[in-house]
């Protein structure tokens, strides 16, 4: 990945390319630039061709300050022990729902919660950068974009705004349906997002030129764009999977009946060239699929993972789901988190069990680390696990969380961990190890 031209690029360097909206026609074409100061006219956004996206997640250091609450209804007592945290960032008053941190300098996280509130802070020491003010519901999602001059948040109601960060003033915002999911396009200021009318939203920010993408009338559940900035793989309710070009506005393939899911979709991630998607359900069923054909080349079942109790179908269904999933950079290997807390790792090339890792409650989320085979998981417990995808080993796990960790991010170094939480915080973890 051309990660100096992704995050090292100055924000005055125009792109080659550019993504253009056009009104109502919902028409997007790639043109062509001088390499003198962009057209404000026509500099919509960047590099919709030749885009090599890779996810990243980041993180820095810091110090410890304590904050202490009463026990969570729920909370297993073991939860109380130490706390391995560098920094603790107590500003929120409930829950911390969501996480991420800025991609280019690896120093801002941002944090919403069900307080209605998100706060951007720094990770060295916690201290507040501003308040990302103005939600009357759960702030369930929030993100930096490509080149962290921008921050969005958003509100279980549908309500998203758009912060500068650097002079800490909104300069946009929208009022969509109820919200489910919402992502930063990799290379341009251009924000999507899934709501429950079953809508794809995607707005160039600030300008706000909108262009709509219309799923089954159920909620798009998931979503994620693929590395070539060019296409979106969207999860609904309904089970189906549409994998959509953002150019066109029409669907390339559309996974439904047999080949799509038998009940809403979870998760969905893809690997780092974009040539497979892996998408999860509560069916518990985690489907392996081509992007370039949109026909399934592989299907992961619960039963494949551990010869679990004798539940009867629609138990076993309703008891477990697959909660997250994603692909290793490095060797042929995915990950499938699920809720009844085993982790599966399955080889790709020959679409078997490698290795199954148990937890002692649900898995929330993994991770992967970039460049290695080392695959990170939160928990209900309130615990962060690092795994050693190729012996399924337990490297190390951290603590300092009362409640259920509900989100966590990683640093592109993989020097830091940072986590939220039902127990009103977030924390900052250092992972770095000199054995790895």
């Amino acid at each position: 990945m051309e990660s100096e031209s992704e995050s090292g690029a100055a924000a005055d360097t125009p792109p080659l390319e550019t993504l253009s909206f056009h009104g109502d026609e919902e028409i997007i074409e790639v043109v062509e630039l001088d390499p003198g100061p962009p057209d404000p006219a026509d500099d919509l956004a960047q590099e919709m061709e030749d885009v090599d996206f890779e996810e990243e997640e980041e993180e820095e250091e810091g110090n410890e300050e304590g904050w202490v609450l009463e026990p969570q209804e729920g909370v297993v007592g073991s939860m109380e022990g130490p706390d391995d945290s560098e920094v603790t960032f107590a500003l929120h008053s409930a829950s911390v729902f969501c996480v991420s941190l800025d991609p280019k300098t690896n120093t801002l996280a941002v944090t919403g919660g069900e307080d209605d509130k998100a706060f951007v802070w720094r990770l060295s020491d916690g201290e507040l950068l501003f308040e990302c003010a103005g939600h009357k519901d759960s702030v369930t999602c929030a993100g930096f974009s490509h080149d962290s001059t921008l921050v969005a948040t958003g509100d279980m109601s549908g309500l998203l705004k758009v912060w500068q960060v650097d002079t800490k003033e909104e300069v946009w915002s929208f009022e969509a349906g109820d919200l489910e999911w919402m992502e930063w396009h990799p290379r341009a200021p251009v924000l999507l997002a899934g709501t429950a009318d079953g809508n794809t939203w995607m707005w160039k920010v600030p300008n706000g030129d909108c262009k709509t993408f219309q799923g089954p009338s159920c909620p798009a559940t998931c979503g994620r764009v693929l590395p070539d900035g060019k296409r979106a793989v969207v999860g609904y309710e309904d089970g189906t999977i549409r994998i959509w070009d953002l150019k066109q506005g029409n669907p390339i393939h559309v996974l439904k009946g047999t080949e799509g899911h038998q009940g809403p979709l979870t998760c969905v991630a893809t690997n780092q060239d974009g040539s497979l998607v892996l998408t999860g359900s509560v069916d518990c069923q985690a489907k392996l699929v081509s992007a370039t054909t949109g026909k399934v080349v592989g299907v992961f079942r619960p039963e494949t993972v551990a010869s679990q109790p004798s539940l009867g179908e629609g138990e076993e269904s309703e008891s477990n789901s697959v909660e997250s999933l994603g692909f290793c950079s490095v060797m042929p290997l995915a990950a499938v988190g699920y809720l009844d807390g085993t982790l599966a790792i399955y080889d790709l090339s020959t679409q078997t069990l490698r290795h199954q890792c148990q937890h002692q409650s649900g898995i929330v989320q993994l991770l992967w680390e970039a460049g290695t085979a080392v695959v990170y998981t939160c928990s209900l417990d309130g615990i962060v696990r690092l795994w050693d995808a190729r012996t399924g080993r337990l490297l190390t796990d951290y603590r300092g969380h009362t409640a259920e960790i509900l989100d966590f991010a990683l640093s592109k170094d993989a020097s830091l961990v940072v986590t939220t939480s039902g127990d009103h915080k977030a924390k900052v973890f250092c992972v770095q190890r000199p054995d790895r």
